[in-house]
């Protein structure tokens, strides 16, 4: 029997259960309180010609998107044009730079010229993380984690040993690798998981193998192509989207959610997916008696890092710079101590710089640069333009340093910065959050905040702070499985 179904946020887990819902005939309606759909991966176009991607800028682990588009009959392809990124990115040392080939026999033969035998034990770290990538990322994760037990299948029971829950990935990277540079390349996709990679577990190799040896894309006119391909897809199938529309308060009777109050007015509804941020529908949307979680649940958690972010336009052509680029001169266990552990500005920080005019000549006016600058810092700290501003010129001139490009700053036609203050402002996040919690051991699986109301039985939660973690593609999967969770309500 079809449905009457609100979804609150247009995000990629948003996005992906109203495709499924309406396939299945439900009448579903997305509130956007923005004005575009997209959540973190919104983009917007300046005066100047320029036209930024907000958010997400790695598209990895191709085939997790893909297998979305499959199960409507589409390509990604039908949408958008991805290219393969050679080099894949370039990554800054202080004695000197390292390019990450596009293609994996040439990745080998760099890790050999670096460390005498890691050619043969990059091959034998990546057999390892595909078996936790095949069955992490097309089994694991597909789990609603309402218990153990959904874990219990002979085909886990067998690979339980290698998911390696139990060896942190420090360790296991230093298994195989010696060099701190490619030590340091190996850990480097962990960082934004939300903890040290001594905190994280080994599992996650699995990362490696979807970025590195999967390769790393853009998809041309950058990475709201994705967004809008999956916001047709939904409206192909049916869904209806609202934007403008913040959705005040989720109303209760009998404990059943079955309103949503938006703009002033009351909406019926069977049932409910929150694709907001957890926290705030928790503690802004619904009555107090009907949290799954309380404050102190949510103060208690680890968090994955919020960012500073710059959207720069620039005047000029920016020599020696690539499509990405990791600027990792300065320690990275002190840039993620300070993150995660002391919760302060970093004092030597890391940071990442991504350029699709590179690649992409729309994304920028002709001879111009579109510029994206992103440093990772800690969510819940002091935010102000005058930090913001000390970081920018930090950034800056390690940038122009690199490429040897002349005086950048005066070359900045466009300006932007985005920090903690903006993430809540935009998205409601949790302390101004832009990556959802860590996935440490303690936060993997049931242990996540549940995706299911406990005490009403038709609202539902999906997106990075829910199953089965922050990312593209397990934002994605966390709308299916919100989608196959609402069709088992009656």
């Amino acid at each position: 029997m079809s449905k009457k179904i609100a979804i609150i946020g247009s995000g990629f887990s948003g996005l992906s259960a109203a495709s499924y819902l309406a396939k299945e005939g439900n009448e579903v309606h997305v509130f956007e309180k923005n004005s575009t759909a997209g959540g973190r991966a919104r983009k917007w176009s300046t005066d100047e010609g320029y036209v930024f991607d907000m958010g997400p800028s790695w598209y990895w682990m191709p085939d997790i998107i893909e297998a979305y588009f499959e199960d409507f009959g589409k390509k990604s392809s039908d949408f958008y044009e991805l290219i393969p990124l050679d080099p894949q990115f370039e990554m800054v040392f202080s004695d000197g730079v390292m390019n990450i080939p596009g293609r994996y026999e040439e990745m080998k033969t760099l890790f050999e010229s670096i460390e005498k035998g890691a050619g043969q034990k990059l091959e034998e770290f990546m057999n390892d993380a595909q078996v936790k990538y095949e069955i992490g990322m097309k089994d694991f994760v597909n789990k609603p984690c309402h218990s153990w037990f959904e874990f219990i299948s002979p085909k886990m029971a067998k690979n339980a040993m290698k998911l390696d829950l139990l060896t942190n990935f420090s360790r296991f990277v230093r298994k195989y690798f010696q060099n701190p540079k490619l030590i340091m390349l190996m850990e480097f996709p962990v960082i934004f998981l939300g903890a040290a990679p001594k905190d994280i577990p080994a599992l996650y190799s699995l990362m490696n193998y979807g970025g590195y040896k999967l390769g790393t894309w853009y998809p041309m006119g950058g990475f709201s192509k994705v967004t809008d391909a999956m916001m047709k897809i939904a409206k192909g199938q049916g869904a209806h989207f609202h934007f403008n529309s913040p959705v005040e308060k989720i109303t209760v009777e009998h404990n059943k959610a079955n309103a949503v109050i938006v703009n002033g007015e009351t909406v019926k509804f069977d049932v409910i997916i929150a694709s907001s941020d957890y926290h705030h529908t928790e503690d802004q949307l619904l009555p107090e008696e009907y949290r799954n979680y309380k404050d102190s649940y949510w103060e208690k958690k680890t968090f994955a890092p919020s960012c500073l972010i710059y959207y720069l336009g620039i005047s000029e052509k920016v020599p020696n710079l690539k499509h990405h680029t990791l600027f990792f001169e300065n320690d990275l266990d002190l840039h993620t101590h300070e993150i995660y552990e002391d919760k302060k500005w970093p004092t030597q920080p890391l940071f990442y710089v991504c350029c699709p005019s590179k690649t992409d000549p729309g994304t920028a006016p002709e001879n111009s640069e579109n510029v994206f600058l992103l440093m990772p810092v800690a969510p819940g700290i002091e935010d102000t333009e005058e930090i913001r501003e000390k970081y920018f010129h930090q950034m800056i001139t390690r940038l122009q340093k690199h490429t040897g490009a002349s005086d950048i700053i005066t070359k900045i036609d466009y300006k932007k910065s985005y920090c903690i203050k903006d993430f809540k402002e935009d998205y409601n996040a949790y302390k101004g959050n832009a990556y959802g919690l860590a996935n440490t051991l303690s936060q993997t699986a049931v242990l996540k905040p549940s995706i299911r109301n406990k005490k009403i039985k038709n609202l539902l939660y999906t997106g990075q702070l829910t199953v089965p973690g922050p990312g593209v593609p397990p934002s994605i999967i966390s709308g299916k499985i919100a989608a196959n969770e609402a069709s088992k309500i009656y």
